[in-house]
């Protein structure tokens, strides 16, 4: 996706809620598709709209060999470096929603770290179908991220990093680079970028319907108007 093509499908999707894009993919008879399992869920309440940059994690094979701990220490250095990382980071341009799918291990490919790292290059964001940990810090730091669970697992010895930037699979949707993803409390709405501007249309008719009645019901209760209204 070109640059300014870019700048105007995040421009086009900025005010745009979850509920209204899945309002858009029905406008397209797209009923089936696009809704992200409701199993993935918000580490904290905000609303995001990205593009997305893929990754894919798959389930360690190998053995972990007996060791002391001072060999495990460089043993966990290797296993970083070599097995498990995360060359997506180094992609990253603003405006990005990293997507990974990491068959749903049981360990925290994202952290406090990595997702700080990733949103100080300009992510806005993660979605997961695994787990995510140091949750606490996350909130802190608001690193918005969507994961399947919290998990307190490292990932060493148990997942291995596998692709970039190619078709995942995540809570029942096909995901590729390049799709447009919303999320926010109602959960994550994935929008094939072949349909990005159709979608928007109709999205964009509803929420205005949908703002117009609420204003109304505002008046009529004398509550002051807010940017979800306005």
């Amino acid at each position: 996706m070109v640059e300014k093509d870019r700048e105007e499908i995040l421009a086009l999707y900025a005010p745009l809620r979850v509920s209204d894009v899945r309002d858009g993919m029905d406008w397209n008879m797209m009923h089936h598709y696009g809704s992200v399992s409701r199993t993935i869920r918000p580490v904290y309440r905000t609303r995001v709209v990205g593009i997305a940059r893929t990754a894919r994690y798959v389930p360690y094979e190998g053995p972990v060999p007996t060791m002391t701990g001072e060999e495990y220490t460089a043993w966990v250095s290797w296993y970083y470096r070599e097995v498990c990382h995360d060359p997506w980071q180094n992609d990253i341009e603003p405006g990005d929603i990293v997507v990974i799918d990491q068959a749903e291990v049981d360990c925290g490919v994202l952290g406090s770290n990595n997702t700080l790292a990733g949103f100080a290059k300009g992510a806005r964001g993660y979605v997961t179908n695994g787990g995510v940990r140091d949750t606490d810090e996350i909130i802190l730091e608001r690193v918005p991220v969507w994961s399947n669970f919290i998990s307190q697992k490292m990932d060493q010895g148990r997942i291995r990093f596998e692709a970039k930037d190619v078709k995942i699979q995540l809570g029942g949707v096909s995901v590729e680079p390049g799709d447009i993803v919303v999320a926010d409390g109602d959960g994550v709405i994935v929008v094939p970028r072949k349909l990005a501007r159709d979608v928007a249309k109709y999205a964009h008719q509803e929420l205005a319907k949908d703002k117009v009645a609420r204003r109304k019901l505002y008046f009529s209760l004398g509550r002051e108007l807010d940017d979800s209204v306005n």
